[in-house]
């Protein structure tokens, strides 16, 4: 078995484990149909009664994929509710890495990616951010921490696995320049296109650490058995106020209606179940927005 096939399976059968479990730690209530947001479809969604979410694998506990493409996890959770509100099924696909699925949105293969995805202004250009959450970027490392990475400086002569095309990757790449820059052991780093495989290289001893959200990496440190651990968690690790989000193409009339649903989530109590559910409650906003990075 090679490793990513390896690393998807040990996710899902700790998503076969744990489901019960979460299910058990709060139903997602039944949403009505928000005749007014649904008007704002555009017309060929409304016909069609569906639209396409988008994901680039795994992200636990938001996005779980399955071997046959089906998707739990707390964004499934959302999309259904979402879709609800809306009226229309809501139906999920999967491509490698995030630049195909910002591309796949761009063309107008998917409608939106319920992610989340982090919101930055350099990605504002080409898309839009109805954010739902705020995140924070630690490291995943092996127990006791053995090659003592307490901060993003720390990670200069190590091997660090981040995922291919997010902003973990761009922030540890100019941290590898600056090691260089300052004569410091050189920082490998070592871009995955999933989370699954990058966390199953620091299992495997063949990264030092695995750069990326807070959330995901509780996750699977959760599911290591005391293999892992978090390291830098309260720093700022080379981000401020990091936000994430559902991802429309810019100036799409979905980015009102999804915050207009996800809103009306927050406001039932609906979001609030749905986060603790699957322990996201210290990554929960009051008051979900389009593009509220300012970075």
């Amino acid at each position: 078995m090679n490793i990513r096939k390896l690393a998807c399976a040990s996710a899902l059968a700790f998503a076969v484990i744990q489901a019960p479990a979460l299910a058990a730690s709060g139903d997602v209530p039944a949403q009505q149909v928000n005749e007014a947001l649904r008007a704002k479809l555009p017309e060929n969604i409304r016909a069609a009664g569906k639209m396409v979410s988008v994901n680039n694998g795994s992200f636990p506990p938001y996005e779980i994929v399955t071997d046959t493409n089906a998707m739990t996890g707390a964004s499934a959770d959302l999309s259904e509710a979402i879709g609800q509100i809306l009226g229309i099924k809501i139906e999920h696909a999967s491509v490698s890495g995030l630049s195909a699925l910002l591309s796949g949105i761009k063309s107008g293969r998917y409608q939106f990616a319920m992610g989340p995805v982090g919101d930055f202004k350099s990605r504002q250009e080409a898309n839009d951010f109805v954010d739902y959450v705020r995140e924070y970027v630690v490291f995943a490392v092996q127990k006791g921490n053995p090659k003592g990475i307490n901060s993003l400086d720390e990670a200069c002569g190590n091997r660090i696995a981040v995922m291919s095309g997010g902003s973990a990757e761009r922030v540890i790449k100019a941290q590898a320049e600056k090691c260089a820059a300052e004569g410091k052991p050189a920082l490998e780093v070592q871009s995955f296109t999933d989370q699954p495989t990058s966390i199953l290289a620091v299992r495997s001893k063949r990264s030092d650490a695995f750069f990326s959200s807070q959330a995901p990496l509780t996750y699977f440190v959760q599911q290591a058995g005391g293999e892992l651990e978090l390291a830098a968690v309260g720093k700022a690790n080379g981000f401020q106020d990091l936000y994430q989000g559902a991802v429309v193409s810019k100036g799409s009339p979905l980015g009102e209606v999804l915050l207009g649903a996800i809103k009306e989530l927050v406001a039932n109590g609906t979001y609030d179940v749905i986060m603790k559910k699957w322990g996201l409650q210290n990554n929960m906003i009051s008051d979900p927005g389009i593009n509220l990075a300012s970075q």
